[in-house]
């Protein structure tokens, strides 16, 4: 690409001098009608960057301030989006739960619960301790448990509910229970 004639880039230079003498007050004053300080300077600096790459489009005379406010309200409605878009994104990172530290009180329950069932685990057989050590430690699936006992999978499955129903009795935690909807309650049409 070309330069332009020296002269051509004088008189750009002189017509954007002349629209920024005449004109950076009201712009500055529009900008900071409709937008707080740091973001109205920034708006009317803006302005007068694009007058400049576009000096040659910039009208003369009367017409020039309008042309600039035209500028102006092109970049306050981009200050009022970007300003419009943090706002919601803060809105929506305040809505989160935020992850609170457990206090003394509830980490001492929880040791307690553990120990609990570690008391309970140490009175299993040495079979269940293996498989829900494998289960819950090593995070091992049916397949792999099987693989690790020498069974099918379907038996290690089995071991391995066995093993957990006879821990929770140790500990004594409540039994789960499976609810199934009973014929009854199917042909009456309610629940419990």
């Amino acid at each position: 690409m070309r330069e332009p004639p020296v002269a051509t880039r004088e008189n750009k230079r002189t017509k954007l001098h002349a629209a920024f003498e005449q004109h950076f007050e009201a712009i500055s004053r529009y900008c900071h009608r409709r937008l707080p300080t740091a973001d109205a300077n920034d708006a009317t600096a803006q302005v007068f960057v694009v007058a400049w790459r576009r000096v040659e489009d910039m009208p003369d005379g009367d017409e020039t301030l309008p042309w600039l406010y035209g500028i102006a309200r092109n970049h306050v409605r981009t200050a009022r989006r970007s300003a419009q878009r943090l706002t919601n994104l803060r809105a929506k990172l305040n809505g989160q739960a935020r992850v609170m530290d457990p206090g003394p009180e509830a980490v001492i329950v929880r040791n307690d619960e553990q120990n609990q069932l570690l008391r309970a685990l140490a009175t299993l057989k040495a079979e269940d301790r293996e498989i829900l050590y494998l289960r819950s430690y090593e995070q091992l699936s049916s397949s792999e448990m099987a693989a690790v006992l020498g069974c099918s999978a379907e038996a290690a499955k089995k071991r391995s509910t066995r093993a957990l129903q006879r821990l929770r009795v140790a500990a004594g935690l409540p039994q789960v229970q499976i609810i199934t909807p009973s014929s009854k309650q199917m042909r009456e049409g309610g629940g419990a």
